[in-house]
């Protein structure tokens, strides 16, 4: 038994008084609260003196561009702080804790700040094209960061509760056991039990949850130059941590996991109102690819984040739908003269693309690891070689080679167009805003497909088999036929993607279709896109998918550079967060290894 002594308790006491910079606990409290508020401030003075900067920060009285970013940090950081003096109306800010969510508000509003500094600067030819405002931005931003880093640090406690979905409380429940299950939220304390509210107040969150996250991705995809998006990226990731840490995202997740039918439909109907809210369809057409590239890497996680088979050649079953749909919707380019309504497109790119599935899987799948890897990865060069080779020339005069099919015509379903711009409730909606319904509900039908497979008895076997193959076929399991279902389904929905894609973009060619460039759709980026956002998950991909294709599109002048800097953040949040922006918890516990696992406490009735 170790005995601790009046001079250990102290030396405790002084170690949780002070942080690593060694301020004490009360100063730095008020340094980082008077550096949140001066931010704010800040915000409202001119940066810089030319417009030539873009944003508008010439302005005195008015923030604009960057400094509305900067000016939400501050603000995340002021709440905190003052929610961690005891505010009345402000202890629901923080349910699991405040200190670590200081630390990363401010920590956002101080990266801001300092980019727009560094970035007027280097733009406009040093710094002394920074007015005082934006010097004054600089420093309040920097104290306080210090005061927020000189807070103690505590190793968080770990909440109970299985976050994962209700499946597994079932299972809990018909086991006749209670079960204690914690986990991490990844550096947050214990989250408070929150108030009981009535069901409609419960919806009633989650709308204006679903709300302000539909208005974030609005912003981030309407940013009209680099600069601002780069910002955008700063205050999001590190403003989502902040939430994260005080516990809110918790919060919400409970909410959801509650409301799980209310929060997808809502989820939905917040999408489908993204084209309202342009006035051209050029947004709408970044809207429409990234939906096209993030249900693909959902079908993906079927095969990747459930069964745990490495397919490096995906984007291949992409380009099936995508080619066959083209060839049967009648494109003058087509050798077959065949026109299908779309449905009929759809549901044949779809077939074709499990055909396919279903003889690259058969032979192949018996294969473990690298080895299936590399099969998969030489089925995804195949195809694009041949399509690039059935041209009539080097074969058959079907594909049109490196010409692709083009003129491919605009939908026409049940006598509504979605080539042609159309005006309902006086919204006037574009062709691509039509699209991005349109594959929005194609979407839907792939994330129930993947939820009631997850949840199915098949999925169960799919998961048994990623986490020990061996061991699931001891146990009776048929993995052969169960990984080729997963490959075949897999393949299944990126055609129903293909098929929409053809249409969208009205030309289908075999470039692509390849394993990786510096835009996507690729293998590489759909795996990436997999892993980025969360393995085994339904939301992961969609949010890795949006922001890997996001990302691309709005940072063109890196040029070459491009993959340079998408390597080096993968590596580094891999290093940092490798369950994923949004991951499955029992992959979280086994990636942590320094978390605790689910423990049984007692048997029901004793």
């Amino acid at each position: 038994m170790t005995t601790i002594t009046a001079d250990t308790e102290t030396a405790q006491t002084d170690t949780v008084a002070k942080g690593f910079i060694g301020i004490p606990e009360k100063t730095a409290r008020i340094l980082a609260t008077a550096g949140g508020t001066l931010t704010v401030a800040s915000c409202f003075l001119a940066w810089t003196w030319t417009p030539k900067y873009p944003g508008n920060l010439t302005v005195t009285g008015y923030p604009g561009g960057l400094q509305w970013l900067v000016l939400i940090g501050g603000a995340l950081t002021t709440l905190f702080a003052l929610a961690s003096y005891g505010v009345k109306g402000l202890s629901w800010l923080i349910p699991a804790g405040a200190d670590a969510a200081i630390k990363l508000s401010a920590l956002a509003a101080f990266a801001t700040a300092w980019y727009t500094g560094i970035s007027i600067s280097t733009t406009l030819g040093g710094p002394i094209n920074l007015e005082p405002g934006g010097g004054v931005a600089m420093l309040v931003t920097l104290a306080a960061l210090i005061g927020a880093l000189a807070l103690p640090f505590e190793r968080p406690a770990l909440e109970a509760g299985d976050p994962d979905d209700g499946a597994w409380d079932r299972f809990k429940h018909d086991a006749g056991q209670k079960w204690t299950t914690v986990k991490a939220a990844f550096a947050s304390g214990p989250v408070r039990p929150a108030r009981a509210l009535p069901a409609w107040a419960e919806i009633l969150l989650i709308a204006v949850v679903l709300g302000l996250g539909l208005a974030v991705f609005t912003y981030g995809i309407t940013t009209p130059y680099q600069e601002l998006f780069i910002g955008f990226l700063i205050t999001a990731a590190f403003g989502a941590a902040a939430l994260n840490k005080a516990g809110l995202m918790a919060r919400v997740t409970a909410l959801t996991t509650k409301h799980r039918n209310v929060a997808l439909v809502g989820a939905f109907a917040a999408a489908a109102a993204f084209p309202l809210t342009q006035t051209d369809d050029q947004y709408a057409n970044l809207g429409v690819n990234i939906l096209i590239f993030a249900t693909v890497a959902l079908g993906l996680n079927i095969v990747v984040g459930l069964t745990g088979l490495l397919d490096l050649g995906y984007v291949a079953f992409l380009g099936v739908g995508a080619y066959t749909a083209a060839l049967v919707s009648g494109s003058p380019n087509s050798p077959f003269g065949v026109h299908l309504p779309f449905w009929a497109a759809l549901l044949v790119g779809a077939a074709a693309s499990m055909v396919f599935g279903v003889l690259i899987g058969a032979p192949t799948l018996r294969l473990r690891g690298d080895y299936l890897a590399i099969v998969t990865l030489g089925f995804g060069e195949i195809f694009r070689i041949s399509m690039n080779n059935l041209d009539g020339v080097s074969g058959p005069d079907i594909t049109n080679g490196p010409n692709g099919i083009a003129n491919v015509p605009n939908v026409v379903l049940f006598g509504f167009d979605f080539g042609a711009p159309h005006t309902i409730a006086g919204f006037t909606i574009g062709r691509f805003a039509n699209y991005f319904l349109l594959m929005l509900l194609i979407t839907l039908i792939v994330v129930l497909v993947f939820r009631r497979s997850a949840e199915s008895r098949i999925g169960r076997a799919w998961v048994a088999i990623r986490e020990d193959e061996t061991a699931a076929e001891a146990m009776g399991i048929n993995g052969f036929r169960v990984k080729l279902i997963a490959f075949a389904l897999g393949a299944t929905l990126a055609g129903l993607a293909g098929a929409v894609q053809a249409h969208v973009n009205y030309t289908v060619t075999p470039d692509q279709y390849v394993f990786a460039n510096a835009v996507p759709p690729n293998s590489a980026f759909l795996l990436a896109a997999v892993v980025l956002g969360g393995m085994g998950t339904i939301s992961g991909p969609l949010v890795g998918g949006a922001l890997l294709f996001l990302l691309p599109n709005k940072l063109q002048s890196l040029g070459e550079y491009q993959l340079l800097a998408f390597g080096i953040a993968l590596v580094i949040l891999m290093r940092l967060r490798p369950e994923g922006l949004i991951p499955n918890r029992r992959n979280q516990l086994e990636l942590h290894k320094d978390l605790e696992a689910p423990t049984v406490l007692s048997k029901a009735g004793a």
